[in-house]
């Protein structure tokens, strides 16, 4: 008798490989067969665990915010100092340049947002989870006594992410107006400024 397969593995590798897929060929050429020649599995496989392609591409969709957020977790949760913690934030915010892998699946799964709710819903938790990051961040950095904040604290977060997309997007797209160190340079601009603090 055969080994039972184990769906669970099945439908991550199939989550994985259509990542890649998208990431490489972008939505709107997305086919079946280049998933599941991505995944080194037949076209029928990937129908089987996957009837609908939508389904697929939000299964996506949700583990590229889950994975972003954890990164981002990573690299600020062991540093102490709030200046570098809120340095490392800021780093940890910006794609590396255009082929940047993380951050351009994330701005092509976005696209979905203005037609499908669970699209809309994931960019929407991704944008609130990342301001929270930073409204923590900001907040222990102003009773430490290292920040004195210009503006509510849950403002200047909204304001850094929103700059960190904003950039980011410009990175992904293959903009050479804005490279990302020159991106993470104005940001840190804008954090020197809200939150009083010149070490930044």
């Amino acid at each position: 008798m055969g080994r039972p397969k184990n769906q669970a593995a099945r439908r991550e590798a199939l989550v994985d490989a259509a990542g890649r897929a998208i990431a490489e060929r972008g939505l709107e050429g997305l086919r079946i067969k280049d998933i599941a020649a991505e995944a080194g599995m037949s076209a029928g496989s990937v129908l089987y665990y996957y009837p609908e392609m939508d389904e697929l591409v939000l299964e996506v969709h949700r583990g590229a915010v889950e994975r972003y957020v954890a990164a981002r977790h990573a690299s600020t949760d062991p540093v102490t100092d709030p200046v570098e913690r809120l340095r490392a934030l800021i780093g940890s915010g910006q794609p590396h340049g255009a082929g940047d892998p993380q951050h351009s699946l994330l701005y092509e799964l976005h696209r979905r947002a203005e037609r499908s709710t669970g699209h809309a819903a994931l960019m929407a938790s991704l944008f609130a989870r990342e301001v929270a990051l930073y409204t923590t961040v900001l907040e222990v950095g102003a009773v430490a006594g290292a920040f004195t904040l210009a503006e509510p604290a849950a403002d200047v977060a909204r304001n850094l992410v929103a700059l960190e997309d904003g950039y980011g997007l410009h990175i992904v797209s293959r903009n050479t107006q804005v490279t990302p160190d020159e991106a993470r340079q104005l940001i840190l601009g804008y954090a020197r400024a809200a939150t009083g603090c010149a070490h930044l």
